[in-house]
């Protein structure tokens, strides 16, 4: 099998484990990467012995694909630069700073033919797939993501460092469009909100509730799904699902019995409880994403998690930053008074 040459942008902390990967990875083959910053390259070159190239475009014109792992302020213009020259690009998430440098990446992806995916690593996460074969229907879904301070990332809100995740999540499992959205958050290290909450509505009738904060004590990376017939419980960092169903006496076909808890309700008689945690196994999900941005390309599928969606968790990520803004403006406005 002909391996395709990648390059990498971007190796700082997040480049480096994407570097590994991409070293691990069969169907890539490493080029090499363009870093700016001296003492990020020559730890790259020394760890991986990776070739640095000078520029940007020496570095496009030796591959067939790129892998964009730099900050958000600078995502727009490499990703724009590699489609215009008919590259293949994986772009970390956020996918840009704006809504408008989003929409002209979608363009120009369609216009040069090529395939792009946003790095929303978390639905290759275990506990996320586990849910393949369960017909979901959330009408409510919870999630709580929760990290220590670094100064790495501050340079966005813990909305599109943080919240994004579970927003791409939510849009992902919900497929409805999104009616209303309440949120509030506070800056309290940095110059953007450090800890954040939304409720978001949507026109189906669910309702998420997301909570970040990268102020915490303690890591915390769960959701729960709570939907008419069952209760999921999924834990990121633990890489683990808990799935409570419920069904009816007179079901087609109920798991064994002795799997199962008989209960009286008063309004729909009995029920039978069934909890299942389905096996998961320990995989890197990065190296997962980009085998997968890989074979989106050999193929021609479209990638899992295509531009298209990290447009869409970045519109819905700047909705909930403008409701905090308009916020914290009447919050100011009633000071005044």
């Amino acid at each position: 099998m002909k391996k395709l040459k990648i390059g990498l942008f971007g190796a700082g902390h997040l480049g480096k484990i994407h570097l590994k990967c991409i070293l691990a990875t069969e169907q890539w083959e490493l080029a090499g990467f363009y870093d700016p910053d001296d003492r990020n390259a020559q730890s790259a070159v020394t760890q991986f012995s990776a070739q640095r190239f000078g520029t940007v475009n020496e570095l496009l014109k030796a591959v067939d694909a790129v892998d964009i792992v730099t900050p958000t302020p600078s995502h727009y213009a490499l990703a724009a630069r590699a489609i215009r020259a008919g590259k293949h690009v994986f772009l970390e998430k956020p996918i840009t700073q704006t809504l408008r440098q989003g929409r002209e990446l979608l363009r120009l992806a369609a216009l040069h033919g090529v395939k792009v995916q946003a790095g929303h690593v978390e639905r290759f996460n275990p506990a996320f797939q586990a849910l393949h074969n369960i017909q979901l229907r959330p009408m409510f879904i919870e999630s709580h993501r929760l990290a220590a301070f670094q100064p790495r990332g501050t340079e966005v809100s813990v909305i599109l460092d943080l919240m994004i995740h579970d927003i791409d999540l939510v849009l992902h499992l919900v497929q409805s469009p999104v009616r209303r959205v309440s949120a509030s958050g506070v800056a309290v290290l940095s110059h953007t909100p450090d800890i954040a909450n939304a409720r978001v509505e949507f026109d189906n009738g669910c309702v998420a509730n997301l909570t970040a904060s990268r102020i915490s004590l303690k890591q915390m990376r769960k959701m729960r799904l709570f939907q008419r017939d069952a209760y999921i419980s999924l834990d990121f960092l633990e890489k683990q699902a808990q799935i409570v169903r419920l069904f009816d006496q007179d079901a087609p076909a109920l798991p064994p019995q002795d799997q199962l808890m008989e209960f009286e309700t008063p309004a729909a008689g009995k029920k039978w409880l069934y909890l299942h945690m389905p096996e998961t196994q320990p995989v890197n999900a990065i190296q997962q994403e980009l085998e997968s941005f890989a074979d989106s390309i050999t193929t021609g599928s479209s990638p899992i998690v295509p531009l298209e969606d990290g447009y869409e968790a970045l519109r819905l990520a700047q909705r909930i930053l403008k409701e905090i803004e308009k916020r914290q403006a009447k919050s100011l406005e009633k000071v005044a008074f």
